[in-house]
């Protein structure tokens, strides 16, 4: 067999395994599903380019992660963009969601989104993907000192946070 094709078939599995995931990470760190949507296709784009090598790599998850991490804070490089929170969150219509539950995720995400980049970042990675500490900072590039610092000011500033008071989440 051709191994250019086990290549591409190996990376089409890799993909759809990983798609959702990557699409919920970036969407924890936009709140915008498009936006996210568009962050994991750059992210499995750039690792397509380089599937010798990531395949090979310890943890090409977390490879994946960071793509979509930097490509996020690039976005902001190359244009210059300003957030616009909004009062809702688009609705979800595939995830079968009860209204409770929009509710508190509509809540969650007008909180997030008033949080500065790295505090989000922070707290996407540490408790929305279940990441722990060290495997945070490997993603975000910086110590594991930091990710805890920036988790601490942002868990403080989310307890606070009137969208989540508003919301009854708090």
């Amino acid at each position: 067999m051709d191994p250019a094709l086990t290549a591409d078939a190996e990376f089409s599995d890799f993909m759809h395994g990983r798609w959702s995931q990557l699409v919920r990470l970036a969407y924890g760190l936009t709140g915008d599903l498009q936006l996210a949507e568009d962050l994991a296709q750059t992210a499995f784009a750039r690792a397509y380019a380089s599937w010798s090598r990531v395949r090979k790599a310890d943890n090409p998850d977390a490879y994946l992660r960071r793509i979509v991490v930097n490509a996020n804070r690039n976005r902001f490089r190359k244009i210059r963009v300003t957030e616009q929170l909004t009062d809702s969150v688009p609705d979800l219509a595939s995830s079968g969601d009860s209204a409770d539950e929009r509710h508190d995720r509509d809540a969650l995400m007008k909180a997030l989104l008033q949080l500065p980049y790295g505090q989000r970042a922070a707290v996407v990675l540490r408790y929305w993907m279940d990441m722990t500490e060290a495997e945070a900072a490997a993603v975000l590039g910086c110590s594991v000192g930091n990710v805890k610092s920036q988790s601490s000011r942002a868990l403080a500033k989310l307890r606070s946070s009137s969208a989540l008071l508003e919301g009854g989440l708090l």
